[in-house]
């Protein structure tokens, strides 16, 4: 199975990746897009911006074209980032929407995943650390919400399924787990 795990920053969904990982042989990672990048000397603005979020989406849409594994768990997806796009562009003024090439681009890479598994937040947080931009962080996990839930882009009819994922780390790892046999 091709799985996404997709999420607002602080949400947990590295944490499940990882988790998921070591609990389930033959299941390999892949980074999320901006570590990626920034291995790669890629630098990016101090705080979130949309050219540095159009670069992760394209890479994003890259890693999910190039990779041939049938087993694997990837740490973000386009629609992550598109959220994130939405959510910046609105807060410098504009609205950010993808190029019909790019559209394209999106769409062939969410129809190479099998399930996209959201983490959203919950009430009472369920992350305790400190979280950079808890405004945009949920935003971001309002929008996923939509665009999870709703489909209000059109970008999962025919696609993968979608599952959310909540709980202790322990009982998000099951919750992927019984996702992928159900």
């Amino acid at each position: 199975m091709r799985i996404s795990v997709v999420g607002t920053h602080g949400s947990g969904k590295t944490t499940l990746v990882e988790d998921f990982v070591a609990a389930t042989p033959g299941y390999e990672s892949v980074p999320e897009p901006y570590w990626l990048l920034a291995q790669q000397g890629v630098v990016f603005a101090d705080g979130p911006e949309v050219a540095g979020l159009e670069e992760q989406l394209k890479q994003s849409c890259a890693l999910l074209l190039a990779t041939s594994e049938t087993d694997v768990v990837f740490d973000r997806c386009p629609l992550d980032l598109i959220a994130y796009l939405e959510v910046v562009s609105a807060a410098e003024g504009f609205e950010w929407s993808p190029d019909g090439k790019l559209l394209k681009r999106i769409e062939d890479a969410l129809a190479t995943l099998d399930l996209v598994a959201f983490v959203p937040l919950r009430r009472p947080d369920e992350i305790t650390a400190t979280i950079e931009y808890p405004k945009l962080r949920a935003r971001v996990d309002a929008r996923l919400k939509t665009m999870l839930r709703d489909d209000d882009l059109g970008l999962l009819a025919g696609g993968p399924r979608v599952v959310e994922i909540t709980g202790t780390r322990e009982q998000r790892v099951r919750r992927l787990t019984e996702a992928l046999a159900g």
